[in-house]
């Protein structure tokens, strides 16, 4: 994918359904009594990664595109997979999955690509087993393929060292089973649609500061969900409507949930000029219009307890500071280096090949806003937010910028480069 510097970007557009309730809406769905209807649901590889496990699993799933159908199998009426569970790309199906997986009544093995054969399992293999899981990692290296035997489960108290909602919802997503309750602690809090979406399905959860407990659960129930566009796939269109020049941009029925929200506060304290509009409640949820212009930016530092609830957005923040007067320096984001690639590095590489200039440091970047980069050729290790954020900055580049493997961006955001070009001037 080639992309050149652009006069300016106008107009409206709808991103694609948040992956995050994508992927947990299916699962919850599938465990249901009943009939579950997603609207807006993701047609990203990862969520039909989602989909495939749990059809393999003997649930019935009508995918016809915006709405997804599950007939619900109830809580016990998962059936034992005739071969391997394929995750894809998708860490959250892996993580998430594996939670469930522990507590049936059969042995399954669960694998996907060379990427998710890098990423740590360890993380929720230790609570599983703390809970009576057997999980083993196949080739002995803590990662994928895992081999699974279901096992009775009982509750625990876990405080995890990394907030982190893919562990968090593993843990839970296992205490739907265990006996006695299940609770996770966090440094800081992670993205809760978990939380909400055990709600909005019947299960007892209850939060208090950084700690969610939920209790066993006899039957979830299947309704409606509709699912708000995602945040993480519209932060690349706030980010393109702050930086390139004559921007106005309304992206609308965006997820704003304050555990995903951070992109928005830290756009505005660099002194973006962002409005939310018509805000709302859906499917438990919250939801607005989100209008964006181009703006005069200031370097800031990011860290903290507002890393987790922006951790995906960091790429793309990293090309904002490009363009912010003064120092950017994003710290506490050790958990970048093991995304689908290692983003610190990935980021800074390709950011000093296009000129900026920047310096990884152990848990983050530090930026100095030039104002000014030039076109690169762009390897995206075959990640879909690399692949995106690079494409944002050859927006505003001098010269041509070519994305090499782009088309990686249908993991989350199949039609984002059709979406530049309509509101391209």
């Amino acid at each position: 994918m080639k992309l050149t510097k652009l006069k300016g970007l106008k107009g409206e557009i709808t991103v694609p359904g948040d992956k995050s309730i994508s992927h947990r809406g299916i699962m919850l769905g599938a465990l249901s009594e009943g009939t579950t209807e997603i609207t807006n649901f993701l047609q990203g590889a990862d969520c039909l990664s989602t989909i495939s496990c749990f059809q393999k699993m003997g649930v019935e799933i009508e995918n016809k595109g915006d709405v997804v159908t599950i007939k619900g199998n109830g809580l016990h009426g998962l059936k034992a997979p005739s071969d391997t569970l394929d995750v894809g790309n998708s860490g959250t199906t892996t993580r998430l999955m594996s939670g469930i997986l522990a507590a049936q009544s059969f042995v399954s093995t669960v694998d996907g690509d060379a990427s998710i054969r890098k990423r740590p399992m360890k993380r929720i293999m230790t609570p599983l087993s703390m809970m009576g899981a057997k999980i083993e990692s196949i080739n002995d290296n803590f990662c994928a393929p895992l081999r699974i035997t279901g096992a009775p489960l009982t509750g625990i108290h876990y405080d995890s060292p990394i907030a982190s909602a893919q562990v968090k919802s593993a843990i839970l997503l296992a205490g739907l089973y265990a006996e006695g309750k299940t609770s996770v602690t966090e440094p800081y809090v992670s993205r809760n649609h978990t939380e909400l979406m055990f709600r909005y399905f019947g299960v007892d959860v209850e939060t208090e500061g950084t700690t969610a407990t939920v209790s066993p659960a006899t039957k979830l129930t299947g309704g409606k969900v509709e699912v708000p566009g995602d945040i993480s796939s519209a932060t690349y269109f706030i980010v393109a409507g702050l930086i390139v020049p004559n921007s106005e941009i309304l992206i609308k029925n965006v997820g704003i949930n304050p555990t995903r929200d951070g992109i928005i506060k830290v756009c505005k304290e660099m002194g973006g000029d962002i409005t939310l509009l018509n805000e709302r409640t859906v499917s438990g949820e919250p939801i607005a219009d989100i209008l964006v212009r181009s703006s005069s930016l200031k370097g800031i530092t990011i860290g903290g307890s507002i890393i987790p609830t922006l951790i995906d957005e960091i790429p793309a923040i990293a090309m904002l500071a490009c363009f912010a007067e003064g120092t950017t320096v994003i710290k506490d984001a050790q958990e970048l280096k093991v995304k689908e690639s290692n983003r610190i590095d990935v980021v800074v590489n390709h950011l000093k090949k296009m000129n900026a200039s920047i310096e990884a440091t152990e848990d983050g970047m530090i930026i100095e806003g030039t104002g000014h980069l030039t076109g690169a050729t762009i390897e995206t290790n075959l990640d879909h937010r690399i692949a995106m954020s690079f494409a944002i900055a050859g927006l505003v580049a001098e010269g041509e910028t070519e994305i090499l493997n782009g088309e990686v961006v249908t993991i989350s955001y199949p039609t984002f480069y059709e979406d530049i070009k309509r509101l391209a001037i």
